[in-house]
């Protein structure tokens, strides 16, 4: 992905959603202060609880997997699964080097073609890899729960 061209944390207004977004390429700190988000944030990360059994099985295989998480700042789904996502990365120690955030705006694009060849219809989208080859996807909400959707997808490797 280039990202020379991507301006990192990038800002505009959402002539869709008539409010202020993140687009492209993001990191965690700027999401987890920006307005409209950083409340939610603030309320689902500390109360949710991964499960601790799941995470057992999971820890294991996620060694050498990449995370990319497609998300809207301004997407309900997006504002209550993604601080479960990282809840559930920090308790597995997944260094952030090996998730990708990428936030769109009211019609799921970024700029610049970014996520064109990813077929994001929902977010939050969760796509795993391992070695540059898509392994799976949680779209949206989970079926069960992050942590048992993510060992599902996993075991199937």
């Amino acid at each position: 992905m280039n990202t020379s061209a991507q301006q990192l944390n990038k800002k505009i207004q959402d002539p869709n959603r008539k409010q202020e977004i993140l687009i492209n390429l993001s990191t965690r700190p700027v999401l987890k202060e920006f307005p409209g988000f950083r409340e939610r944030y603030d309320a689902e990360y500390p109360n949710y609880k991964a499960d601790s059994i799941t995470l057992v099985s999971l820890k294991p295989l996620m060694k050498d997997k990449k995370v990319t998480l497609v998300m809207g700042t301004w997407c309900g789904d997006s504002k209550l699964q993604v601080p479960h996502f990282y809840k559930m990365t920090d308790d597995l120690s997944i260094p952030e080097k090996d998730i990708t955030l990428i936030c769109v705006d009211g019609t799921k694009k970024a700029e610049n073609g970014l996520i064109d060849k990813l077929n994001i219809e929902r977010v939050p989208t969760f796509i795993i890899y391992e070695n540059g080859k898509e392994l799976g996807r949680i779209v949206e909400s989970p079926k069960t729960s992050l942590e048992k959707d993510l060992l599902e997808i996993l075991s199937k490797k």
